[in-house]
């Protein structure tokens, strides 16, 4: 009798991988289909847990309300990026002049000064670990020509992806308008806004289609070679860090007034990859400890359960 349950289960699978492959998936909530387990309580404006193969939502709190992502937004400039990158329009090895803007632009940087130049590699480095913005503003103006240029390709590409109607880039930072206004080179007229599952959608489009990123955001530092610099990550959740979790690499950490602090993190154990997204959370510690109870409860799921999610979400789109 055991030995037929298994043959079923592996038969599921496959068929669940097969049906996936041909028709697509849409994002459905798992809850009805799985047997009750308690969920966590998450001190965050929003939060969403999906699987990132299966788009299977865990868990969903306020996920579609339309709130400031602050740096979490740099995810769709890394996309960008590493689009034009695959496409030859630009190179690692290309020398990137800094602007008198990238240079002075507010918030987390590099310290990168107007006049120096360093490669894409370096600055994109920088951008991802240290959420450098006067890197990402640096290399939106290398790949675009100017920010606002670079601003359309990100909301062209939103669109791309499916992104909600609610989803809006305002510039290549996320920073609030009222930090860019004075500088007349930047895209500072509007204001970013994702809601949670937009920006899960937005994660999980990156790590599947750009995977190698990971190797970028799993590190603890990064070194800008010319000036001997060492970044620190922003991702306390990395081994090593104040609230490391086994299977953590990566992904976006943000905080603006205006939106709080706020994370989108990935984390793989046993083949199963989650994303968990929480939008303004009360502190730096809130976004990682809530991110945690989220990673505990999706990967604690019985694999009965999670199997019964993938094919309910199989049949759905089938149907």
């Amino acid at each position: 009798m055991g030995r037929v349950k298994g043959m079923l289960k592996q038969a599921a699978m496959l068929l669940c991988v097969a049906a996936t492959a041909a028709v697509g998936f849409k994002w459905v909530s798992a809850e009805p289909a799985l047997s009750a387990e308690m969920k966590p309580e998450i001190a965050a404006a929003s939060a969403i847990l999906i699987d990132a193969d299966y788009g299977t939502v865990y868990y969903e709190m306020n996920a579609d309300d339309a709130l400031p992502p602050a740096s979490m937004s740099k995810m769709m400039t890394e996309i960008i990026l590493l689009d034009r990158i695959k496409e030859g329009a630009i190179a690692w090895n290309d020398k990137v002049t800094i602007s008198p803007y990238a240079a002075n632009v507010a918030g987390a940087e590099m310290g990168a000064e107007e006049g120096q130049r360093l490669t894409v590699e370096e600055l994109f480095a920088a951008m991802t670990v240290h959420s450098a913005n006067d890197a990402a503003v640096a290399l939106a103006e290398h790949a675009a020509g100017t920010e606002t240029q670079f601003v359309e390709w990100m909301n062209e590409k939103a669109q791309a992806i499916g992104l909600s109607k609610q989803a809006f880039f305002a510039n290549a930072t996320g920073l609030s308008s009222a930090d860019l206004i004075r500088f007349p080179q930047a895209a500072s007229l509007e204001e970013t806004s994702l809601t949670a599952r937009d920006t899960a959608k937005l994660a999980a489009y990156l790590v599947k289609v750009h995977p190698k990123v990971l190797d970028v955001t799993k590190r603890s530092e990064v070194t800008v070679d010319q000036s001997r610099i060492v970044l620190r990550t922003t991702n306390m959740m990395l081994p090593g860090e104040n609230h490391a979790y086994n299977g953590n690499d990566g992904l976006k950490t943000g905080y603006t007034q205006r939106a709080g602090y706020c994370f989108t993190g990935t984390a793989e154990r046993n083949g199963k990859r989650l994303i968990a997204v929480v939008m303004g959370t009360p502190n730096s510690d809130a976004r990682f400890t809530e991110t945690e109870k989220l990673f505990r409860y999706g990967f604690g799921r019985k694999s009965a359960d999670s199997w019964q999610a993938m094919l309910r979400a199989v049949l759905i789109n089938h149907n």
